[in-house]
């Protein structure tokens, strides 16, 4: 059970002086430790939008309440648990098709409009995309987000029922998603994710080839990896077709291939990885890519900014372009790799820089509707 202590204002209504003056540990109903904070005109919760709380000022009291009823989701391969926030239902259903039926008909008799599921290895792919069809707002979480909220909470405990419950409020803490998903993008994403295995068990060949002497077992392995490269490159050719039979992504399709370096397996990764690819700002599409130096530095110490996080898949794929761009292909990334190895940085720091400013380049050639010139760069 969690604890939780309500903060009360001063007897002056001052709320500068509210924090600490009475503290009354209460339980959670919902097992989450949850704070009521009186906030003060010069904190604001602005930072934890549809937070329940108050504001007293001038012996008036203000409240403000959340109006989206969010329901949480704990998947697993064979049924899926859910609990709506803030409220005690609870129930469970497979994770199948019927399952699935139920769970959007006892959701709309709950009131339910906003859903939060945590990502789990694909097992959510099919309910997520029911719930959308069936006009849902769905959050697929990344277990890290998930995590880390619990953490914050203090939340120890865990079976799939509080899973769920955690999920929930996680979901109900974060912001409306400004971009809505591309169903099409999502299909895609399945064929894009196979050729990246294709390119991972190529390497593997190849890593497995180093070791082997024999050569009978040799040309096996070489047999293999030649299968494999045949398979890539069909499969690039499909992914290119099915992507190209829609006329807006198309367009942004070519948009991408003009500009130099960035070829049909770059331009797919980041038009079916980065569905926000030309609506968002360049630095909100590095933070997304994992590609954003982020500050590390506390008082005094100034420490090495390094790039963390974001989607793994599509920076590989931009890190692996940006080495013969930066190399051969864009002038502009030639001139721009130059000109950091002369201020002394290492090698990888400079390709990472070059593989930024590669998205950018797209999310600006995207976002204008114009094909890449050398002016532009």
């Amino acid at each position: 059970m969690g604890v939780f202590r309500k903060e009360w204002p001063a007897s002056d209504g001052d709320p500068r002086q509210a924090a600490g003056d009475r503290i009354e540990p209460t339980l959670s109903s919902l097992w989450l430790p949850r704070s009521v904070i009186v906030v003060s005109a010069f904190i604001g919760p602005g930072w934890l939008p549809e937070q329940l709380g108050s504001l007293y000022k001038a012996g008036s009291k203000k409240m403000t309440q959340t109006s989206i009823t969010t329901a949480g989701i704990d998947t697993s391969k064979a049924k899926l648990d859910i609990a709506v926030h803030d409220r005690t239902e609870r129930w469970q259903v497979a994770n199948a098709l019927p399952g699935w039926r139920t769970l959007v008909t006892n959701l709309a008799q709950a009131g339910v409009t906003r859903v939060g599921i945590e990502a789990t290895g694909g097992y959510e792919r099919g309910v997520v995309e029911h719930l959308r069809a069936a006009g849902f707002t769905v959050l697929v979480l990344q277990p890290m987000q998930v995590k880390a909220f619990g953490r914050v909470h203090l939340r120890r405990a865990k079976n799939d029922v509080l899973d769920a419950v955690l999920i929930a409020a996680c979901a109900a803490a974060l912001d409306q998603p400004r971009i809505a998903p591309d169903p099409r993008l999502a299909e895609l994403a399945q064929y894009l994710t196979f050729l990246e295995q294709l390119e991972e068990d190529i390497a593997r060949f190849k890593t497995r080839l180093e070791h082997i002497e024999d050569p009978e077992l040799r040309r096996l392995v070489n047999s293999d990896i030649k299968q494999l490269k045949a398979r890539r490159v069909t499969q690039i050719r499909n992914i290119a077709k099915r992507l190209r039979a829609h006329d807006d992504l198309a367009k942004r399709f070519e948009l991408v291939l003009s500009i130099p370096g960035i070829g049909e397996r770059t331009a797919l990764a980041l038009l079916i990885r980065m569905p926000e690819l030309g609506r968002i700002s360049r630095e909100e599409a590095a933070a997304l890519a994992g590609l954003a130096p982020f500050d590390n530095e506390s008082g005094k110490y100034k420490g090495q900014r390094h790039i963390a996080g974001g989607r793994g898949r599509l920076r590989r794929s931009l890190f692996a372009a940006a080495l013969p761009a930066a190399f051969r292909w864009n002038k502009a990334l030639i001139d721009f790799y130059a000109r950091l190895i002369a201020k002394g940085k290492a090698h990888n720091a400079a390709l990472i820089a070059c593989a930024r400013k590669l998205l950018i380049y797209a999310n600006t050639v995207v976002q204008r509707g114009t094909p890449w010139t050398e002016n532009a760069a």
